[in-house]
């Protein structure tokens, strides 16, 4: 009878556990459904949320379609609405009575035979800039005077009344400078323009071919990228010319700043000789007065941009882009663009002023001093973390290399670079990749040959055009000694010229090697200080230091690139190594 019990009360509990594991089992069953069943229904709600943002995308891409499809039936884009101010001045376009063929424009009331109301409403509109431009053009009169014919003013460029002039044209330069940012930003369409350097003959080129009417009269902004002076025959004269259209047309006219626009090297007499900005001014006006005007100049050069933006989408400097000097709290560079934009107003560069410190003297050093990396220099000398390395001129100078221009342009969403600074004899060459572009805007005094042509790149809103100076086009301001155009003029008139760069003994650019010039080192002692303003040199060193740079081998650029006298182009098979007997005929900064 026990036993009986014994096996009922185990069925009873074999069967109590049974039931109860099952409970456990339907328990965790309906709990996993119902977690399965929240899972469905949120993917449901995304789904359904997804749906409606594409259909609400779908029908903005529809009024997109709708919009460009009635644009594109009138063959006209969609431009925003635009006010325009209405000016109370025309233009009056006439020939000049010069020998050079020129036109002439001048400014001219309107409405001379209007009504008494549209004369009054007319006289209502001169504002305070137009009196401005009218008291800066009585300025500038005699500057663009000359330079429209400047063997009529050969007393004129030597006279205190021209050194004058510029005293008084730099004074205001200074404060329209100083009123940019380090960074211009420039909408397109837009002529971009590279070195210089004294060359009247092919800034005239410019000038009677680009803008034939005027700057005033020509659509678009002008963008000049530094090295104005030295090296040619009749730096003041550009330097004046330049400054004048700055002064007339501030919103115009960017003039950015290169490495010869620095005391270090615009001052170096003892290298450049005669072709020396410094030297100019000394032999123009006397040491006095060409002292001080050559202080004054570069008093507007240390106020000068470093940078340019074209469109938000061209990067345009002298040299190149500047190593990062900052970083985010993420790690990451910061934006470059704002490095130069935190560079002081007034900046020495070399020698550096004392309130520059060391990070923004580097950062303005790179961006006129620095060259895109040679082929031979990227395999072996650029750093390829960084894509930075030492440039061939030595002396500090930088190079910059793919992967520099890559991070650069990807960072501030930039397509291309636009720089100056190096020699080229087609004008205008193109580098890494098609993303920089070497623009060159003289021709002579830098021993590219005979067919050395002059260039500049019109952005023309989404195209970008090369205009070149053909080797063939005659000189129409500057004659050679032999030229019979100057054969009834005495010794002492020919020499007058030859001192303003208007004859020269040779042929173009024959022989524009710096062998006679001595290697001697700048003494900054040399260097004016302006009494007037209010900052001093640091009396430190700079990042580059311009008496250690040199330029790439004669007859080469830093692309590797030869020119011989017929312009005979060839790839260079690496680095050639320049011996010290050389340095003093191989110097171009």
């Amino acid at each position: 009878m026990s036993r009986s019990n014994s096996i009922s009360s185990q069925n009873k509990h074999r069967r109590s556990l049974a039931i109860s594991n099952a409970s456990v089992v339907e328990a965790r069953t309906k709990s996993l459904i119902r977690e399965k069943d929240g899972h469905i229904n949120q993917l449901r709600n995304e789904v359904a949320a997804l749906t409606n943002k594409l259909a609400k995308q779908q029908k903005h891409y529809e009024h997109l379609l709708k919009k460009n499809s009635s644009s594109s039936s009138t063959s006209t884009q969609h431009t925003p609405k635009r006010k325009h101010k209405l000016s109370p001045f025309g233009n009056v376009v006439t020939n000049s009575n010069s020998s050079y063929g020129a036109i002439t424009n001048e400014r001219a009331r309107m409405g001379r035979n209007a009504s008494i109301a549209t004369a009054n409403e007319l006289q209502s509109l001169v504002s305070k800039d137009d009196h401005r431009h009218e008291s800066n053009q009585q300025l500038v009169s005699r500057i663009l005077e000359m330079f429209k014919e400047p063997e009529s003013h050969v007393q004129y460029l030597t006279s205190m009344e021209f050194a004058k002039d510029l005293l008084k044209l730099t004074k205001k330069i200074k404060t329209v400078l100083e009123q940019e940012p380090r960074v211009a930003f420039v909408q397109s369409p837009a002529y971009v323009f590279g070195d210089i350097h004294g060359n009247l003959e092919d800034l005239h080129f410019f000038s009677d071919n680009v803008w034939r009417l005027g700057m005033a009269l020509t659509a678009g902004n002008f963008v000049f990228l530094g090295d104005y002076v030295d090296r040619g025959m009749s730096c003041l004269e550009v330097v004046a010319y330049l400054f004048s259209m700055k002064l007339l047309f501030p919103h115009k006219v960017f003039l950015l700043r290169g490495n010869h626009e620095t005391r270090d090297v615009n001052g170096w007499e003892h290298h450049y000789g005669e072709r020396s900005f410094l030297h100019q001014c000394r032999t123009r006006f006397q040491d006095d007065m060409g002292f001080k005007v050559w202080n004054s100049v570069n008093d507007a050069f240390d106020r000068m941009p470093l940078a340019a933006v074209i469109d938000q989408d061209i990067f345009c400097v002298h040299g190149g882009i500047p190593r990062p000097v900052t970083e985010n709290p993420d790690g990451s560079y910061g934006s470059r663009v704002q490095d130069i934009l935190n560079v002081p107003p007034i900046a020495g560069i070399n020698p550096p002023l004392e309130f520059e410190d060391e990070y923004q003297q580097q950062v303005a050093s790179d961006c006129i001093w620095s060259d895109p990396a040679s082929e031979e220099q990227e395999i072996h000398s650029v750093d390829p973390d960084s894509g930075f390395g030492d440039s061939l001129r030595g002396g500090g100078a930088i190079c910059f290399g793919h992967k520099a221009v890559s991070d650069f342009l990807e960072q501030h969403g930039f397509s291309y670079i636009m720089r100056a600074h190096e020699a080229h004899a087609d004008g205008v060459a193109v580098s890494k990749g098609g993303k920089v572009f070497t623009i060159f805007s003289t021709s002579k005094d830098h021993n590219q040959g005979s067919k050395a042509m002059a260039g500049c790149i019109l952005v023309d809103f989404e195209n970008l055009q090369v205009i070149n100076r053909s080797h063939a086009y005659k000189d129409v301001y500057v004659h050679r000694r032999d030229s019979v155009s100057i054969a009834k003029l005495s010794e002492q008139e020919i020499e007058d010229r030859r001192t303003l760069g208007l004859i020269t003994d040779h042929s173009h650019d024959e022989d524009d090697s710096d062998s006679e010039e001595s290697f001697e080192e700048f003494d900054e002692d040399d260097s004016l200080s302006d009494d007037d303003e209010s900052y001093s040199f640091s009396g430190r060193k700079s990042s580059v230091d311009p008496t250690h740079c040199i330029s790439s081998p004669q007859g080469q650029n830093h692309m590797g690139i030869n020119f011989d006298s017929h312009v005979n182009r060839s790839r260079g098979n690496g680095l050639q190594q320049i011996t010290e007997e050389e340095d003093d005929e191989d110097m171009d900064l």
